[in-house]
């Protein structure tokens, strides 16, 4: 593991730089919000299952690569420590998660929704567990949880999917609540429609199938506008607050409003 440390700069008098950890960094927003945190010179340990794409991003951006499930209490414990070691941090970024599946309730998969609950949610909360008190003593901790607009709207054939992410936006609120008073802000990120390299084919397991998700819609949000997102909030003054940021693109009025050019 590279060592890293956030630590003040005596020489220079700076003030510590800014320190987070990202899950779901090997693609996508993950992948988006390390490079842009990183480019604006915070410390980032990208964190995700996939180390062969962790070590080309730390190659290529410095961020330090730590592979590891979320989900799982033994590889939590060993990213506690890791980043412990070397040097904490004071954000914690949680965007790791994702949806498998299309199928109505009465055709529901329960291996997909097992999946579902297990990323989105119980790793999620493993994660956060791990690290608040590190993000406590710190003083000014913040968490941000990449949710979704499935987490606010339910729709057909998004049963799964929207019983996860209703679960991790409600989760996300109680810990706004629970968390205020050791001055940790809590921040949800809900994105619509972001097209990216993995989310439609993952979750529909057919290239044509991803692909007429995004058909006829004229800009849809891409990785990079939702890690820029991500970055201004972690970066605002920190009694500042945002607590909720919907965000989707033009042609998406609303999640059953989506506006598709005919080609």
């Amino acid at each position: 593991m590279t060592e890293v440390s956030a630590s003040t700069d005596v020489s220079t008098n700076k003030s510590p730089r800014k320190a987070a950890l990202v899950t779901g960094a090997s693609s996508g927003i993950g992948e988006a919000t390390v490079r842009a945190l990183r480019a604006d010179g915070w410390t980032v340990y990208a964190v995700a299952r996939r180390q062969e794409r962790l070590a080309a991003l730390e190659a290529e951006t410095g961020a330090v690569a730590l592979a590891g499930d979320i989900s799982e209490d033994g590889d939590v414990a060993r990213l506690l420590a890791e980043v412990t070691s070397a040097g904490g941090i004071d954000t914690l970024v949680n965007i790791a998660g994702g949806a498998r599946g299309a199928d109505r309730v009465g055709q529901a998969v329960t291996e997909d929704w097992e999946w579902m609950y297990r990323v989105n949610v119980l790793g999620t909360m493993k994660i956060t567990r791990a690290f608040l008190p590190m993000l406590r003593e710190n003083g000014e901790g913040t968490v941000l949880n990449l949710t979704s607009t499935a987490g606010l709207d339910a729709y057909e054939g998004g049963g799964g999917y929207n019983a996860a992410k209703f679960a991790q936006h409600g989760l996300t609120g109680a810990l706004r609540l629970e968390e205020a008073d050791h001055n940790v802000r809590v921040i949800e990120v809900a994105p619509g429609l972001v097209q990216t390299e993995e989310f439609a084919l993952n979750r529909l397991g057919d290239a044509q199938a991803a692909g007429k998700v995004y058909q006829g819609v004229e800009k849809p949000l891409t990785a990079e506008d939702v890690a820029d997102v991500v970055r201004y909030a972690v970066s605002a003054p920190h009694h500042v607050n945002l607590d909720q940021i919907v965000i989707r693109p033009v042609a998406q009025a609303s999640t059953f409003k989506l506006i598709r050019k005919q080609a």
